[in-house]
């Protein structure tokens, strides 16, 4: 709506009404009052059970606080003093605009209140001044002064609610982070159930966790399921920002996945939604190896470097009848022990895998066998040099 300048007549203009019009129009102020209530609530269904609270009461004060400032303005009143009404009716329209967001209400709610406002007020206002013999040139100037007048006070009402609507974003956010760290740290239930609350947060079944560049968090969230957590602000994060997605499993983790595709970020697994540390610790374990994309597909990358020290310790020990070799010797024997294990002895998978003919791979499995005998055989030597060479075709 655009907004009108209001400002008080120039020498000469005649636009403020004389007393006895005035007198008259203050007579019938409670009455223009309450049909204004009235077609508000009948008109605007939001505003259909809000006048039988607290609010109700800040409402009907509003409009009658609007309704004397103008009256300050038709008064023919001088001095410093005139525009007090005015000045206290903006703040109160300011601060109505503020309640309503407490309120839940809109902006558009709000000014189809205030549009209604201006029609029922401008009927009983000229109404009256006709019967006071109000002129069409006056009666025109008046109607500028109404409008204009009321042009001001929706103003000042969403600004009220831009401002409130601003701080409240704030302060959600504030607690949303807040109820994420509690969430990553392992806060007592009650004390996150109680963060929750006053997050107005609704727990979820699950919690996917989402690491991804401080830089691009914000238009993923916009893509993400209301609902979802983000917090930059946490040791282990290093320029990343994580996203707490609720409900992202099952098949729903497809749709994540698409969201993120083409993007530096990590997914860790669904959880539990007061488990999701689970999710953010593995997608910071994926990162810190290089990963990208969704953490379900580097599982044996994960799970066999889980405990670097012990997967020394094991490749140490099983690869041990390599170590006398030449280091280039060993590595092809390392090779072919690999994709034996892989292609479960098919001596021509392992050839076709290696680019190599299938009699080289008899030859070096002859090696093989000569260095570690009936081992081979052995089911629990088998599981370990799988172990142990499975990270290295990982890292390879």
């Amino acid at each position: 709506m655009p907004r009108r300048v209001l400002r008080r007549p120039r020498a000469g203009e005649s636009v403020l009404l004389p007393p006895e019009t005035v007198a008259a129009i203050r007579a019938d102020l409670a009455t223009v009052a309450d049909d204004v209530v009235d077609q508000i609530i009948r008109e605007v269904p939001p505003y259909e059970d809000a006048f039988s609270g607290p609010m109700g009461e800040t409402i009907r004060g509003a409009v009658q606080v609007a309704l004397g400032g103008f009256l300050s303005l038709i008064s023919d009143r001088r001095g410093p003093d005139a525009l007090a009404p005015r000045a206290s009716a903006v703040d109160g329209a300011y601060q109505l605009g503020r309640g309503e967001v407490r309120s839940g209400r809109t902006t558009d709610a709000l000014l189809s209140a205030y549009r209604i406002g201006a029609r029922v007020s401008w009927q009983h206002l000229s109404a009256k001044a006709v019967q006071q013999g109000i002129d069409p040139a006056q009666m025109a100037s008046f109607a500028e002064l109404v409008f204009a007048y009321i042009d001001e006070l929706s103003a000042a009402s969403v600004a009220g609610h831009q401002d409130e609507s601003a701080t409240e974003g704030r302060i959600r956010q504030r607690m949303a982070e807040r109820l994420a760290r509690h969430l990553l740290v392992g806060a007592p239930e009650a004390t996150v159930l109680a963060s929750a609350e006053r997050a107005e947060w609704t727990p979820p079944t699950t919690l996917t966790a989402v690491l991804v560049h401080e830089s691009q968090a914000g238009s993923l969230l916009q893509t993400f399921k209301r609902g979802t957590l983000l917090t930059a602000d946490l040791p282990d994060l290093d320029g990343d920002a994580l996203l707490m997605v609720p409900d992202a499993h099952d098949r729903a983790r497809a749709v994540l996945l698409r969201a993120v595709r083409g993007r530096d970020a990590l997914v860790g697994p669904p959880r539990p939604w007061m488990q999701v540390r689970e999710s953010f610790d593995r997608a910071v374990r994926a990162r810190s190896l290089g990963l990208t994309g969704d953490t379900e597909l580097h599982l044996p990358r994960l799970v066999l470097t889980a405990d670097p020290r012990a997967l020394e310790d094991l490749r140490a020990v099983v690869l041990a009848p390599l170590a006398e070799l030449r280091p280039a010797a060993a590595a092809k024997l390392r090779e072919t022990l690999r994709a034996w294990l892989l292609h479960q002895g098919r001596r021509d998978d392992v050839a076709a895998a290696l680019f190599v003919h299938p009699q080289t791979i008899r030859y070096r499995m002859t090696q093989l066998r000569e260095l570690y005998g009936d081992r081979l055989e052995d089911p629990a030597t088998v599981l370990a040099l799988t172990l142990a060479l499975g990270v290295e075709e990982e890292s390879g």
